[in-house]
């Protein structure tokens, strides 16, 4: 059976991995966070900025990442990031503070901005225009299964070692996978493995789009890129602020030890595989029912932004456990928002230029992350995060108004919504 699975599906699988070691890389941070801030004696506001300086040179770093990858080619270009990302996690081990961590996070920011362009990329070269929700999905589900692993393996790795090891394991699983990558990637027009018919059918939905926006001042001009990236702009907190603070939550406000966040925190990244899974499979149930290749990604996009509702009830929570829960639907909820967006690059945007217009798009999201972090540093310890989670859920719903807004007929240069 598994013999017979044409080969883009295999290359979708080795995406999914490195998504799945670039968040678990990531994450490690957000899990030793309560120990760091007894190591290094950090308030919260000085953990956001050691966030700020990864979220920060991610942002710009989103945006050269796809150029980048469009200039060298998906192969060469993931790789180098990959090795970065790697290097950069392996050392926060020698940190001596928060400065130095900043320093360390802001090159793994740098590094790791590649996965999601690189993702976005190789399913607009390998899969035809059907096939992308669910392929997207399927890499996007590393996002998650990353920080699922993230709490018990880093919970682990500490209680077993030290807080350097944490980071040391967790980059070395990123250095084994460059080199997977390195060996087993090739372009569709050149893969030996790939059959004749596959490379034809691949050849065929490959050929260039008059239609579509072709080069970077397109991309800039056509209104499809901002209904995209504005609407990144204002759903990336969530996914951001689930991913950084989440454990520091749980003690601030429940005074969960490193055992139990190790214990929960995974759950709503668990709750958020599925909801990666539904933006994959939603979108051509949808269009086998009679709506439209845009109009399908639209709906997605506003059934994730309404199920925001649920964390925005976390204030609410009488028990870490029913806080757990309502971070769960947050966790389904973003994912199936985010897929739904990050699959219209695919959609609108030519395969010469999806990289630089998702890494422009992930600038955009990240924009928006940033400053929310921001926030978060300044007013957590005064006011607490409640009203941020219900600040979340009204950024997203915003989200979808205005992708309804923007993306509500067919423009020259973008995809027809027919």
């Amino acid at each position: 059976m598994l013999k017979k699975l044409p080969l883009r599906w295999w290359i979708i699988a080795l995406i999914t991995l490195g998504t799945i070691l670039n968040y678990l890389a990531r994450s490690t941070l957000s899990v030793a966070a309560p120990t760091l801030k007894t190591e290094f004696s950090m308030t919260t506001e000085q953990y956001s900025w050691v966030v700020l300086a990864f979220q920060a040179s991610y942002t710009v770093m989103q945006t050269v990442a796809g150029a980048v990858l469009d200039a060298l080619g998906t192969r060469v270009g993931f790789f180098v990031f990959a090795v970065g990302w790697a290097l950069s996690n392996m050392a926060h081990a020698f940190a001596t503070g928060w400065m130095s961590l900043a320093a360390f996070r802001a090159m793994l920011g740098a590094t790791e901005a590649a996965a999601i362009p690189a993702g976005t990329k190789t399913v607009a070269q390998w899969f035809p225009a059907k096939e992308r929700p669910l392929a997207t999905s399927l890499f996007q589900m590393g996002t998650s299964v990353g920080n699922m692993i993230a709490p018990p393996l880093v919970a682990f790795c500490i209680l077993a070692w030290n807080w350097q090891a944490a980071f040391i394991v967790t980059g070395a699983l990123s250095l084994v996978w460059a080199g997977m990558w390195w060996l087993g990637y090739r372009d569709p027009t050149v893969h030996p493995r790939l059959s004749q018919a596959e490379r034809d059918a691949i050849a065929a939905m490959s050929q260039p789009d008059a239609t579509k926006p072709a080069t970077k001042a397109d991309v800039l001009r056509s209104r499809s890129f901002w209904a995209i990236a504005v609407p990144r702009f204002l759903a990336e907190p969530a996914w951001q602020t689930f991913n950084f603070f989440i454990p520091l939550y749980l003690v601030a406000v429940w005074k969960l030890d490193l055992k139990s966040i190790a214990l929960w925190a995974w759950l709503p990244f668990l709750a958020a595989d599925f909801g990666s899974l539904a933006a994959g499979l939603l979108p051509p149930w949808l269009m086998a029912k009679g709506k439209s290749l845009l109009s399908s990604r639209k709906i997605t996009m506003t059934l994730g932004a309404l199920c925001m509702v649920g964390p925005a009830c976390i204030g609410l929570a009488t028990s870490p456990e029913m806080a757990i829960v309502l971070f769960c639907i947050g966790g389904f909820a973003h994912q199936l928002l985010n897929g739904a967006l990050i699959t219209l690059c695919a959609d609108v945007f030519d395969a010469r230029t999806v990289g630089t217009a998702s890494g422009m798009a992930g600038t955009s999201a990240w924009v928006g992350g940033m400053l929310f972090t921001l926030l978060i540093g300044q007013s957590a310890d005064v006011f607490g995060y409640n009203p941020l989670f219900v600040a979340l859920a009204g950024l997203d719903l915003l989200a979808a108004a205005v992708l309804w807004s923007l993306l509500r007929s067919p423009e020259k240069g973008s995809h027809r919504d027919a």
